[in-house]
């Protein structure tokens, strides 16, 4: 028996070992003690202090945090950023109109006096990293209840923060890593006056839509064209036609050699959200409770929103960036489910559950630990009770957008100031561009009827007795109808006329409106009968959660574990390579423009291409990026492990050098949030020498190239 658990062990350790053998998002200041040497095997030609440096300048000082998500990178001394198209398209919406249709012509300024500002886009760099944790965790103590141990960390948080941001216009930033055993001071730089500068027509930009989204092999031109301005000082400034293409202190050469199989690539970037260690507990409820009912009510809603798109024109571009958000984690979570199951990612969980047992229970200095794993199953079960149903009203019932702008009213008084309603004004105004009230209607009545068919919650007694009634009798359609129709928030002409002569009176008529009752009503309820109990489990489960992390570091010293993404700068590393997605078939690691003519022979909406991409694609009229083989290669895949706010991101060679833009992984790697497996993890990125190819050969933009350094 004994001589079976050491054999199982060292089995165990091979394979942990081996399997995360290209896994992590590796902070970049730590690069130089903990994975330097392992990338240079990898084959990495520069340095971690190339990277990263705060002595001088670093690539760190050409990447961004591209608005609240996204990750883009400087490729010229003139400010010019490059980033997706799906990060930008927001922007690219808002300019958009019947008479000037960005999203489906395009959008190229051929000069600096073209380039269209952007209100409230901003991008950050960071200017350097510190490691706080001593000063953070001063005056804790094990015994302390979240609450104290919150307000002591935030004390000591300000203290930090003032002192590091002193007299300068930097703004210190500071987070937790591993689950809160550690802390980091981030100091950022916030540029303010961000100007579009080019994207391709939508049917490049997302060639392939919602089929190919998740998916490889693809063949899209996912990027767009920005640029940062400075003030004369060359500082961060607001928006003025005055100010300056900012001068960065680095920018990425871009290299037209590509890549090819095996070679070593990385990504930098600021990834947004992974639970690499979260228990089987946790996993097993992602699988089989949460993501099932969250996948089938966004299903409901991305249904609605293309029978509407599909009629109207107008229709599809208030709705293409609403479709592109839903759509989005729609498939992710699809792809996430079936993934986990089919790498088996809850039973490896259990396995290695099995060994951390085993291992505290053979190691007096980890005995503290006993007990902690039958802790988390119990607050988990807990949690099982009220999951269904905060996804029923955060992914069901509030996906109704008159719910949620009704909601932002509610800050409303019967003597609130001109100031407050001119703002609630300006919000309806930005609300109003981009509704289509047959579409909100539609999925109102669809979404609620699935909260009353599959909410186990009492409806309490205080809520509106109409839309009790109907549910009890099965009335929802009826209701909806009513709601609809008589609410001021679905109708722009009655909410303006209402605000324009806003007073006590209209305050009562608002509080009264059947919208309003019902998203008060929802949001009430949520506050005040489904979060209290849920928040009560969540503040136990955090400090076990955050025990279990430094459990973890404890038990397997011989792995080397990088902190959970939290949308703070990390470097991924891996190589150029395909992957088989099921027996019998591979997929390769590139992707050729031959493949764009493939897809639109099936006449499929989805792969719908520009004609005249069409025709320089068959008379192969690449220029000078075509590869040896006259290919024009359109993206490539790598094992870069990547989440969501890695889109954007600068894909670069073993010199740095920049020769892609990550924007997607594949179907079968999207549980590497949960579960690494570098056999089927893939990050997608567009090919540089494509980039390249639609900014010079097929918009005829070509003078932006001359203020690249492009190494041939």
């Amino acid at each position: 028996m004994l001589r079976k658990t050491i054999t199982l062990a060292i089995v165990f350790i091979f394979q942990f070992s081996s399997l995360f053998a290209d896994e992590g998002m590796w902070l970049p200041h730590l690069l130089k003690t903990l994975k330097e040497k392992e990338m240079k095997k990898f084959g990495m030609k520069i340095s971690a202090e190339d990277i990263y440096s705060i002595n001088k300048s670093s690539m760190k000082d050409a990447v961004v945090l591209f608005g609240r998500g996204c990750t883009g990178e400087l490729i010229s001394n003139e400010g010019l950023l490059l980033t997706n198209h799906h990060c930008g398209f927001g922007q690219i919406q808002k300019h958009s109109s019947l008479e000037n249709d960005y999203l489906k012509n395009g959008f190229w300024a051929m000069n600096r006096g073209q380039e269209l500002p952007n209100s409230g886009l901003t991008v950050t760099f960071i200017v350097s990293v510190e490691d706080v944790t001593d000063q953070i965790l001063k005056g804790l103590k094990d015994d302390m209840d979240e609450r104290t141990r919150d307000g002591i960390i935030s004390a000591n948080s300000i203290e930090i923060n003032a002192k590091a941001k002193g007299n300068t216009h930097y703004e210190p930033v500071i987070k937790p890593m591993y689950n809160g055993n550690e802390y980091f001071l981030y100091l950022t730089e916030t540029f303010r006056d961000v100007r579009l500068v080019g994207a391709p027509p939508m049917s490049m930009g997302n060639f392939g839509r919602d089929s190919d989204n998740w998916s490889w092999p693809r063949h899209t031109a996912d990027f767009a064209l920005f640029r940062i301005y400075a003030g004369p000082d060359n500082k961060p400034a607001d928006y003025s036609p005055d100010n300056k293409p900012f001068q960065p202190r680095h920018f990425f050469p871009i290299s037209l050699k590509g890549v090819n199989e095996n070679d070593f690539t990385m990504v930098y970037g600021f990834p947004a959200r992974t639970n690499e260690y979260l228990s089987s507990y946790a996993v097993d409820q992602l699988i089989n409770l949460s993501n099932p009912l969250k996948i089938a009510l966004r299903a409901d809603r991305l249904a609605i929103f293309n029978e509407f798109m599909n009629k109207n024109r107008e229709v599809f571009i208030k709705y293409a960036d609403k479709y592109a958000s839903v759509s989005n984690y729609h498939k992710k979570w699809a792809g996430e489910t079936r993934g986990l199951k089919k790498a088996n990612a809850l039973e490896k969980k259990r396995t290695y559950e099995e060994e951390f047992i085993r291992r505290v229970r053979s190691n007096p200095s980890l005995k503290k630990y006993e007990g902690l794993l039958a802790t988390l199953e119990k607050e988990y079960n807990a949690l099982a009770d009220f999951q269904p149903e905060i996804d029923l009203i955060t992914e069901g019932v509030l996906g109704i957008e008159l719910l949620r702008f009704a909601n932002n009213f509610r800050t409303l008084k019967a003597d609130s100031d001109a100031e407050q309603v001119k703002k609630l004004k300006e919000q309806a105004r930005a609300y109003f561009k981009d509704y289509h009230r047959p579409i909100d209607e539609k999925i109102a009545g669809i979404l609620l009827g699935k909260y009353y068919q599959t909410s186990t919650l009492a409806i309490p007694a205080e809520f509106d007795y109409r839309l009790r009634r109907g549910a009890e009798q099965g009335m929802v359609d009826a209701f909806v109808k009513d709601m609809f129709s008589s609410s001021m928030f679905a109708d722009s002409i009655r909410l303006f006329q209402a605000l324009d002569a806003y007073d006590s009176l209209t305050f009562v008529r608002m509080s009264q409106d059947l919208g309003m009752l019902t998203s008060a009503h929802f949001y009430d309820f949520y506050r005040n009968v489904v979060f209290p109990p849920v928040n009560e489990i969540n503040n136990r489960l955090i400090p076990l959660n955050r025990q279990y992390m430094q459990a973890q570091r404890e038990a397997f010293k011989e792995k080397t574990f990088y902190p959970d993404a939290n949308q703070t700068l990390r470097v991924t590393f891996g190589k150029a390579e395909g992957y088989f997605p099921y027996d019998g078939a591979k997929y390769f690691y590139y992707t050729t423009a031959d493949g764009i003519l493939e897809k639109n022979s099936t006449n499929h909406p989805d792969y719908e291409a520009d004609p005249r991409l069409l025709d320089m694609i068959r008379n192969k009229d690449f220029g000078p990026y075509a590869d040896k083989q006259g290919k024009l290669r359109t993206c490539f895949a790598a094992s870069n492990h990547t989440t969501g706010g890695n889109s954007g991101s600068p894909v670069l060679n073993a010199q740095g050098h920049l020769i892609g833009t990550n924007f997607d992984r594949n179907w079968e790697g999207t549980m590497s949030d949960i579960h690494y497996d570098v056999n089927q993890v893939r990050n997608i990125s567009v090919d540089v020498r494509y980039t390249l190819f639609v900014i010079d050969k097929f918009a005829g933009a070509g003078y932006l190239l001359n203020e690249m350094k492009i190494m041939r």
